[in-house]
């Protein structure tokens, strides 16, 4: 009987001892941030500006958190960009009248372009008169936040808007480089170069469509907050503007809460910037005039409300949500001037004395010294999860893909991503996309971070969904489709899916790790073929965009018995070159040999458009042999290669009669085993324009099961 006792007696004394469930509380205020003088400094522009006049207000919208453990704070200014130094200040001034500590206040701008100058950038430097003003009204606004806290529940929604946003930044063609402010050809691709289709082979990088929600009620169901998020970089507005993110801000509480109830604190909707590097509301893979350029700011941000009150409506909410948050901190140099650049810079600005620059050569002249005197500088990364929510952040303005590769491998799936958070510290291309150069890579206070930045940020960013969810990331990859798996019963030697981030490595999905190099000039994550075949529940099919660089393998013990299958989508108008491009190429290294095979697609020298196929190294005395049917520009099209011996088959999308058929020595020695995909082995004529789902057989494949891989 004492030992039944002692039983109940001990179960009584856990229940008493374990932690209760959290009880979230949240309060939301909005503090109206206008400046009070006029003119007022206004950036977001290659040179200085003001403005004189307010066409909406300039606010600062703050949530704040609580589970009884931990208090946290969330801030969207209507900012172009504001300092780290700025808002290490603010926070400070916001810890001081709050039970908030500096490292759990996430404060970061909307981008919009049409805000006082709170940072200086490029031509403008900051209002001096604003800085001080803001600083003081953010910690406003995060204790005013903290006073309206009550017993709330927390739910999320995520739509897609993918009609509202797309790429700005496109990939000039090889024989199209514009020339940088320092007078040099390296401008390979660039914001808006596709307003020009004939400049242009294609999109640099993906979007991202998702409009996220954070929704907040109170208890009994009235709505407090709605923090959204969407990667698309700014409408454009007259100055002072809150741009898309005010209205968006303001059509929702007309949707959601169009009444205050009474002796509670207002509604809050805030739009928070996604990463939105290269990213814009313009479409330019669509025709001129197909999108409704006469589109309003006005109309564009009901559409988006729209899509943010359905998904609303939808929402599951949690009432027992608790809290962490984690900061890293990062120093990161600046890509600093070399002894030549800076002497040309220091040149142009001592002629200019003390006035700001006027023209964009003197912009970066002055940016190179400032760069110069900094040298490096500390950057700040922050995590936070509200329940099964969770937000990273990068200080940055950010590219789609980053933050795709983040909410990718972000333990919790519902994540969204802040940039321009905690700082302003310009634009953070991934690695490769320096190569290609653009104002996007330009060295200056808006693009002066290291070339290893955006990996830095990123695996930070990651690291701290990790600690604050104490769950490991999920692992990179792509879910597997029924033509994926057609493809890998079909037993390839090797299986490209070129799905990944970043290179420089290829993922055999064979199973055989017969894994493949990416040279540089190659870009990531964009849209592939055929999504609903290759990926399962509604996951975008994502391929590798060639611009310069190859995809190198090897394949040994092939002989003179082999297949290539790849889905190819060319980016090269066909009369621009004497051959567009070549997709794929058997051979050595630099060199074409005599034994090599190579498949192109014909250019002005021949074949133009059309599949075309040669053996050896004399172009001239082999003439290649040539398709029948014009592959389309800019379109999805599946491609197979097939050596039998001394013959040579090319089908075209699964047709059943070859596009080419020749006879042609196979005089392959036995160590033959390279290949390349995207070029040719001697780097002439390479291909632009995406490549996906390439398979290397050792077999000489049938049109039936040519025609079975091809299936849409």
């Amino acid at each position: 009987m004492r030992f039944h006792l002692w039983i109940i007696f001990a179960l009584l004394s856990m229940l008493a001892t374990a932690p209760a469930h959290a009880e979230l509380r949240a309060g939301a205020a909005v503090v109206d941030a206008t400046p009070l003088q006029f003119p007022v400094l206004v950036n977001g522009g290659m040179l200085s500006r003001t403005a004189s006049k307010v066409k909406t207000p300039i606010n600062l919208r703050a949530i704040v958190l609580d589970d009884g453990e931990e208090r946290l704070a969330i801030v969207v200014a209507d900012s172009c960009m504001m300092s780290r130094e700025l808002l290490d200040e603010a926070k400070a001034a916001a810890a001081a009248r709050t039970k908030i500590r500096p490292d759990h206040m996430l404060i970061s701008a909307t981008h919009t372009h049409s805000a006082p100058a709170s940072m200086g950038c490029l031509g403008t430097d900051a209002d001096p008169a604003y800085v001080p003003y803001l600083r003081e009204k953010l910690a406003e606004a995060i204790a005013a936040a903290e006073a309206n806290l009550e017993p709330a529940r927390v739910g999320w929604a995520v739509a897609d808007a993918g009609a509202y946003t797309a790429l700005r930044r496109w990939v000039r063609r090889p024989d199209r480089i514009a020339e940088d402010p320092f007078g040099n050809l390296t401008v390979r691709a660039n914001m808006h170069a596709a307003r020009n289709w004939d400049d242009v082979t294609g999109e640099s990088g993906p979007e991202d469509p998702d409009l996220s929600l954070m929704a907040i009620q109170s208890r009994e169901g009235r709505p407090l907050a709605v923090l959204a998020n969407f990667s698309m970089h700014y409408f454009g507005d007259e100055a002072l503007s809150a741009d898309y993110f005010g209205l968006f801000a303001q059509g929702l509480k007309d949707r959601l809460s169009p009444q205050d109830a009474a002796g509670k604190a207002p509604f809050v909707g805030a739009m928070s910037h996604g990463c939105s590097g290269d990213i814009w509301r313009r479409d330019y893979s669509q025709p001129e005039g197909s999108q409704g350029e006469d589109q309003t700011l006005e109309r564009y941000t009901a559409e988006l409300v729209k899509i943010a009150g359905d998904a609303y409506e939808r929402i599951t909410w949690q009432e027992d949500a608790d809290l962490a948050m984690a900061e890293t901190r990062l120093n990161l140099r600046y890509r600093t001037p070399d002894k030549q650049r800076l002497e040309w810079a220091q040149r142009i600005v001592q002629a200019m004395g003390d006035r700001l620059p006027k023209d964009t050569t003197e912009v970066y002249a002055r940016e190179q010294i400032l760069l110069h005197e900094k040298q490096s500088t500390e950057v700040v990364v922050q995590a936070l999860r509200i329940g099964d929510i969770a937000i990273a952040t990068t200080p940055t303005e950010t590219y789609a893909l980053t933050g795709l590769k983040i909410k990718a491998q972000s333990p919790l799936r519902q994540t969204m991503v802040f940039d321009l958070a905690n700082g302003g510290d310009g634009y953070i291309p991934p690695p490769e996309q320096h190569l290609l150069g653009g104002y996007n890579t330009w060295a200056a206070r808006s693009a002066g971070l290291e070339v290893q930045a955006e990996p830095k940020i990123a695996e930070a960013a990651i690291q701290l969904l990790e600690q604050v969810s104490a769950q490991s990331r999920r692992p990179p990859g792509q879910s597997r489709g029924p033509g994926l798996e057609t493809v890998l019963a079909a037993r390839p030697a090797a299986h490209w899916r070129l799905d990944e981030f970043a290179g420089p490595r290829a993922i055999d999905a064979s199973g055989k790790h017969r894994d493949a190099i990416y040279e540089p000039g190659v870009l990531f994550y964009l849209e592939g073929p055929h999504s609903n075949r290759y990926c399962a529940n509604g996951e975008k099919n994502r391929a590798a965009h060639f611009a310069g660089g190859r995809l190198q393998s090897r394949v040994a013990e092939l002989g003179d018995q082999y297949s290539i299958t790849a889905w190819a989508w060319n980016g090269m108008p066909a009369n621009g070159r004497d051959v567009t491009g070549w997709i794929f190429s058997r051979g050595r290294d630099h060199g074409l040999g005599t034994q090599g095979d190579h498949l192109g697609l014909g250019g002005v020298a021949g074949g133009q458009g059309k599949l075309i196929f040669f053996h050896g190294d004399d172009e001239s005395a082999n003439q290649p042999a040539i398709g029948r049917t014009e592959v389309p520009r800019w379109k999805w099209s599946h491609i197979a290669f097939v050596r039998d011996g001394d013959s040579v088959r090319v089908y075209l999308n699964g047709a059943k009669e070859p596009e080419i058929q020749v006879d042609s020595i196979a005089d392959f020695p036995k160590a033959f085993d390279q290949f390349f995909f995207g070029g040719r082995c001697d780097n002439q004529s390479n291909w632009e324009g995406r490549l996906d789902e390439i398979s290397v057989f050792d077999r000489a494949l049938t049109a039936d099961e040519i025609a079975k891989l091809a299936a849409p």
